[in-house]
């Protein structure tokens, strides 16, 4: 179970980019070749692309398993939503994502590659976190201590998310909500990305703006 507090670690994409490339150096160093690299869908679209620039490999494919949602939202089980498109029944694969948390993505990833009687299946990840039961072939950093990790690519997203998990019925000023953010999850994102959250959140109906104020909307104002 997630709990309501926790730290949030905002990587950026300088720093995204380093994990990347230093997982393909690591996968590099294995020798193992795939035929196919497989991004998990959403987080490892990123990844993998950069993972197949360093390698020089050209067959990119992948598969959507849905387990987090926006926020650390978890859904009850780990599901593929969409499959593969391509026959890999007897190649070896390379299965690449951003992180491991509980691991059941990856172990979702795993079963899924059986039944379609791949062959040697191999998985790598930027962050693997010690919290996992699942441990990846490759990774470029282990986290040991338990955080929320958000990457550039999903910065807009989660931050909604985290955002509308700070509004109240009676509402408060920006400033007072910046500041419960940081308290709650110690996040320190920029203030215009911040500002942006909550204007998406008042266009999706979610908040609502009174003079510097904004609260959390009420039944029938969503």
């Amino acid at each position: 179970m997630v709990p309501d507090s926790f730290p949030v670690e905002l990587v950026s994409w300088e720093h995204a980019t380093i994990l990347s490339r230093q997982l393909a150096g690591i996968i590099r160093a294995s020798h193992f070749r795939p035929e196919f690299v497989i991004a998990i869908g959403r987080g490892g679209f990123v990844p993998a692309r950069v993972v197949c620039d360093s390698l020089l490999i050209t067959n990119l494919t992948s598969i959507r398993i849905e387990h987090w949602g926006t926020a650390a939202t978890r859904y009850e089980q780990a599901r593929v939503r969409f499959p593969l498109s391509i026959d890999v029944e007897g190649c070896d694969l390379l299965v690449i994502d951003d992180v491991t948390d509980t691991g059941d993505t990856l172990s979702a990833a795993k079963e899924y590659l059986c039944r379609k009687k791949a062959g040697t299946i191999r998985f790598g990840v930027l962050q693997h976190k010690s919290s996992s039961l699942f441990i990846p072939d490759f990774y470029s950093e282990l986290v040991a201590d338990w955080r929320w990790i958000v990457y550039p690519w999903a910065i807009h997203e989660d931050l909604v998310g985290f955002a509308e998990k700070m509004l109240t019925p009676s509402g408060a000023d920006p400033e007072e909500i910046y500041t419960a953010l940081k308290t709650v999850y110690a996040m320190n994102p920029d203030m215009p990305s911040f500002q942006e959250a909550l204007n998406e959140l008042v266009d999706l109906g979610k908040a609502v703006r009174e003079g510097d104020r904004i609260r959390k909307a009420g039944p029938g104002e969503e």
